[in-house]
Parts: C-alpha cells; sequence; structure tokens
C-alpha cells in the first residue's frame, strides 16, 4: 500500500481541470488556428481530458489535437534502467503557424518540456507555444521554464517525489507526494 501524501483526489482533480478548460477558454477563445499536444506518455492522459472538454465547452467544435512522444529527444535517454520503450506520435496535422498548447503532467526540472519543444519542431515552427501542466513543482528548475497554466504548485525537496495517478491506468484519479521515489 502506498503512503503518500495526497494533494489531490479524484473530485479536486476533477475540479482543476475544469478550471483549466475554463481559463483556456478565457484565453484561447475558439482555439482557432490553435492545437493541443499532449507529451507522452503521462501528458497525452491529462490531454485527452483537456481536448474532450474544451470541445465539449465550445459545443463539440473540433480542435486539432496530437500526442508527441519525446523518447528519443530526451538528453538521457542512452542512460535507462531498462529497454526503451517509445510511443507512436499521433500528429496528422502540421503545426507552422499555428498557436500550440503544450501539456504535461508534472513539471519539474524543464528537460522534458525542452525535449517536447525539439520533437515539436519537426512539425513545422509554431507562432507561439503555451505549456499546460496538472502540477508545477517549483523547486529544483534545471531550465528556464515555467507553465503559462497550471493545476497545482507543490514546492518539495529534491527527494521528493510527485506521482499522478489516472483512472486509465491506475483506476483512480490522484496526484500524491511522496518523501522519496517510490
Amino acid at each position: 500500500m502506498e503512503a503518500g501524501k495526497i494533494l489531490l483526489d479524484q473530485d479536486k482533480m476533477s475540479l482543476v481541470i475544469e478550471r483549466l478548460a475554463h481559463q483556456l477558454l478565457e484565453d484561447w477563445d475558439d482555439f482557432s488556428n490553435s492545437c493541443i499536444i499532449g507529451i507522452q506518455p503521462r501528458g497525452a492522459l491529462l490531454s485527452n481530458r483537456i481536448h474532450q472538454r474544451v470541445q465539449e465547452l465550445l459545443n463539440g467544435k473540433p480542435i486539432e489535437y496530437g500526442k508527441l512522444d519525446i523518447t528519443f529527444y530526451r538528453d538521457d535517454f542512452r542512460m535507462p534502467d531498462g529497454p526503451l520503450s517509445p510511443h507512436p506520435n499521433e500528429i496528422d496535422f502540421i503545426v507552422a503557424g499555428k498557436k500550440v498548447l503544450l501539456v504535461d503532467d508534472v513539471l519539474y526540472t524543464g528537460r522534458t518540456i525542452s525535449a517536447a519543444l525539439t520533437a515539436l519542431q519537426h512539425y513545422g515552427r509554431p507562432s507561439a507555444v503555451e505549456l499546460l501542466v496538472l502540477v508545477d513543482r517549483r523547486f529544483n528548475r534545471q531550465l528556464p521554464v515555467q507553465p503559462d497554466y497550471f493545476g497545482i504548485g507543490v514546492d518539495a525537496v529534491d527527494e521528493a517525489y510527485v506521482k499522478v495517478k489516472w483512472k486509465e491506468t491506475h483506476g483512480e484519479d490522484s496526484v500524491l507526494l511522496f518523501d522519496k521515489k517510490q
């Protein structure tokens, strides 16, 4: 049994996702010339929900949506604990000239976002990129990356670990904080 501090339970996580969807509509209007791209694998779970909810709030207006794998763009991909298992890229459109909402679950060092920005260039040069994360770990940033939208901010020391659980993969939605990686 995991014993971590619950930062968000299922109900609060739903409220946070709802708030983020409404913030996006305030800033992005009807998402014209825009797209949402989730970073594989965990950012895609959040982006699925954000994409679905924003489309619902726009009465079903289609919004271009994709999923981006960054496995081979990471600066540490040659140092895995086990075999690499990339996820498929699911982007069937060009991002050139579009405003892109990049989505991930947790922002910590900024290295994942750096890799995603590099990988995104293979689909064209966007006019702008904004970042949405569920959890912003504000300490220990290694790169100058900040989210434009975040669900919750967590100030925790290096040894601490944030785990996001998703109904689709863990059977429940929650965000937990552990003293050390579990």
